[in-house]
């Protein structure tokens, strides 16, 4: 009967949250469907996602998140309100609500988030850095005097820290992530087939065989597109190889940021990340091969997280038992606990 506090993990591509003392009781695509003419909410999530690229002129399907940050103020609102009323509905008190940022963001994309959640139905937002919320996610001792590098890739951003005592000493958020990996495999086949795809297509191209490092045995799967030069459909094979070199030009920015990161960190923390290796969360670390990018590059150890994808979304959650202590006025709990 009593509100139960929430975690958002508020992403570009999908919104998990977290309800205390239940874990992640949702996990849906962040589109929402709206009627253009009467600008009635459809659908939100899942059923909003199947509408993307398919709707007639009255109806059209939206993804109110990019790069990390709102793009769309009144849809993300909207969207969030229909999340919390479905995990939180019937109750007495709103609840307090924790939401996961970038760690690039400017005060006024965090004010954006701050009032979007509050008009959405929360009593106060707070507010968590992506990286903290994935190294806790990821069962990182934070807490220690002891350096952690995370390398979080979402759908709209790539956020890298480097974490000691509760706070992030050094970071880096590029707008460069599993988004920019779809937009690579329709420019390439584009480039190389003379086909078009479309950016579903892409993503579950990615998914099936796409991958930054050579594969032990190479893969392949059928396209179905539209040719550019007769405007029919086509239908064409790709193959793991064609995906790295589609990939290539993402990847490197991703790990010359990687690098940038660890060129600024202290050297006592680079010899601790050289002992407790490297940690990747978040649906862009999934790519086949990226943690092995990544060591061939740094020589430093890499793994990707257990449950890579909900990371973010579980550190979201544990943070909420951190609420009670925060100083009024205080909204980014980051911020908050680096200064104790």
């Amino acid at each position: 009967m009593f509100s139960k506090d929430i975690g958002i993990d508020l992403g570009t591509a999908s919104v998990l949250v977290f309800v205390q003392g239940k874990g992640v009781v949702l996990r849906e695509p962040s589109v929402v469907a709206i009627d253009r003419n009467s600008g009635r909410l459809l659908k939100v999530g899942a059923d909003a996602q199947q509408m993307l690229g398919r709707t007639p002129g009255n109806i059209v399907a939206i993804r109110p998140l990019r790069e990390g940050v709102i793009s769309d103020y009144d849809m993300t609102e909207r969207m969030l309100r229909e999340f919390i009323h479905k995990v939180s509905s019937f109750r007495i008190f709103k609840p307090r609500v924790v939401i996961c940022v970038p760690s690039g963001i400017t005060e006024v994309e965090e004010r954006a988030v701050i009032d979007a959640g509050v008009q959405a139905g929360a009593r106060r937002v707070y507010l968590i850095e992506e990286p903290l919320a994935a190294a806790i996610g990821a069962g990182i001792d934070i807490t220690k005097p002891d350096g952690h590098m995370v390398v979080d890739i979402g759908g709209g951003t790539t956020d890298i820290a480097v974490i000691s005592l509760s706070g992030i000493v050094e970071s880096a958020s590029i707008k460069i992530a599993g988004d920019q990996f779809d937009e690579a495999v329709v420019k390439y086949i584009r480039r190389k087939h003379n086909v078009l795809i479309g950016e579903r297509t892409a993503e579950e191209l990615k998914k099936e065989i796409g991958c930054v490092f050579p594969r032990p045995e190479e893969q392949s799967v059928e396209v179905k597109g539209r040719c550019l030069v007769t405007g029919l459909p086509r239908v064409f094979t790709v193959t793991s190889s064609e995906m790295i070199e589609a990939f290539e030009e993402v990847s490197t920015r991703i790990l010359e940021a990687i690098h940038g990161v660890l060129e600024r960190t202290p050297p006592e923390l680079v010899a601790d990340i050289s002992t407790n290796g490297i940690i990747m969360t978040g649906g862009g670390s999934l790519v086949w091969g990226f943690d092995k990018l990544i060591e061939s590059h740094t020589g430093i150890a890499t793994h990707v997280a257990d449950d890579a994808i909900s990371c973010v979304a579980y550190g979201t959650g544990k943070s909420l038992e951190w609420v009670n202590d925060m100083q009024d006025g205080t909204m980014n709990i980051s911020r908050q606990k680096q200064m104790n």
